[in-house]
């Protein structure tokens, strides 16, 4: 009797990543079983779900689900394992879905809104990056300016409003809405303003400083 082989667990990056993400994805991620949520699609379709909201959600769990990665800084880790899950309504007419389930209790879940954009939904939908390409991005970011940073300052609070960021640019590909990443000359900043826009807390600003970067330790690709 012979039995299946067993699938690997390591991931392929999707296309379209920097090659920092893809390295973070395909060496400190794990592929994990995925649920097909199109065996759901006639059960949705008759309770209302538009179609065109079915696929989103589809195409999401093609190019994400299963995808387990290392812990995020902040938001307590972020998703356990990226899966979308079925689509929902909103009052505005907008459609969403979940993107994955937290790795704590929370108050608040992530979910891939109206326009691609993946973010947080609390007391009110927060987008944290313009796409999930840019929240994993922004993990692949850290991991590497922890690595090769000689020092990281994190600051919270509404002192984050004071940290300058003369002499920096914006890091696009992290595609920043509500977070944001901005290289230096010899740093990196993380600005993570999700938690204190979507819960109405400013106490949750938060940002991380990675200095004493050489030009390896601000790109890494």
């Amino acid at each position: 009797m012979t039995t299946a082989p067993r699938a690997s667990t390591i991931p392929v990056a999707p296309a379209g990543l920097s090659d920092r993400a893809k390295r973070f994805v395909e060496v400190d991620g794990i592929s994990l079983p995925r649920q097909e949520i199109r065996r759901h699609r006639d059960a949705w379709l008759g309770h209302g779900i538009p179609a065109a909201e079915i696929d989103r959600a589809a195409a999401f769990q093609d190019r994400w689900g299963g995808l387990a990665l290392p812990p995020a800084p902040v938001y307590e880790g972020g998703p356990r394992v990226l899966a979308a899950d079925c689509p929902k309504g909103s009052a505005d007419g907008g459609w969403s879905f979940p993107a994955g389930s937290c790795r704590v209790s929370m108050a608040y879940g992530f979910v891939i809104g109206p326009d691609g954009a993946f973010g947080i939904d609390a007391y009110r939908w927060t987008p944290l990056h313009a796409s999930t390409d840019g929240w994993v991005e922004s993990l692949a970011l850290a991991a590497h300016a922890g690595r090769w940073a000689k020092t990281v300052t994190r600051i919270k609070g509404r002192a984050v409003e004071s940290v300058d960021l003369n002499g920096y640019e914006p890091v696009p590909e992290v595609q920043g809405l509500t977070d944001s990443w901005w290289r230096g000359n010899d740093s990196l900043i993380a600005l993570y303003r999700g938690e204190a826009t979507g819960l109405d807390a400013p106490q949750c600003l938060e940002a991380h400083i990675y200095g004493g970067l050489d030009e390896w330790g601000l790109h890494g690709d």
